[in-house]
């Protein structure tokens, strides 16, 4: 009987563990940031990376980039940033969205013509779907490979954020 009580109780705290994780995990883009707000020196720049599923993804990350974006340009207003889109969600940056996605555009657009942090497209997935750089308008820059660009922008000292979707 104290075998059963114990597996059952310690079942009990792996479901709370998981709980707890995943709690943690639905807010760590922010937690990055608020780490980063309360440095005293930041960090050279922060790359956003995008990795999801669906082009309506885009609706989420990227008002969470023009968000992080300026309370961190807010504390270091010279602090260099970048964006890295990787998965599915890029195709929703592509010229033949921009009229269904025009938020989104007009936000990627300010983003790299008005704020200076470039946004890029990962060349490779988009080759996979048959499509390259003529289907992305020119404020988006389409890099040979996300995962490599955003290896380089890490290798010059930019702190990595996976942006993650809100759950509230």
């Amino acid at each position: 009987m104290l075998r059963g009580i114990s597996q059952g109780l310690a079942f009990g705290w792996i479901c709370c563990a998981a709980l707890l994780a995943s709690v943690a995990v639905a807010s760590e883009d922010q937690a990055k940031i608020d780490y980063i707000l309360k440095m005293e020196t930041p960090p050279l720049g922060v790359v956003f990376e995008i990795i999801e599923g669906s082009p309506n993804d885009l609706d989420w990350a990227v008002p969470r980039v023009v968000k992080f974006s300026r309370q961190l340009r807010d504390r270091f207003p010279n602090l260099a940033i970048a964006v890295v889109s990787h998965g599915k969600e890029q195709f929703g940056l592509m010229t033949s969205e921009a009229k269904a996605k025009s938020e989104v555009h007009k936000s990627v657009k300010s983003l790299t013509q008005e704020q200076d942090i470039p946004v890029h497209v990962c060349g490779t997935h988009a080759s996979w779907y048959g499509k390259g750089e003529k289907d992305f308008p020119d404020y988006v820059d389409v890099t040979p490979a996300g995962p490599t660009q955003i290896a380089n922008y890490e290798d010059m000292g930019y702190e990595k954020i996976i942006l993650q979707e809100p759950k509230d």
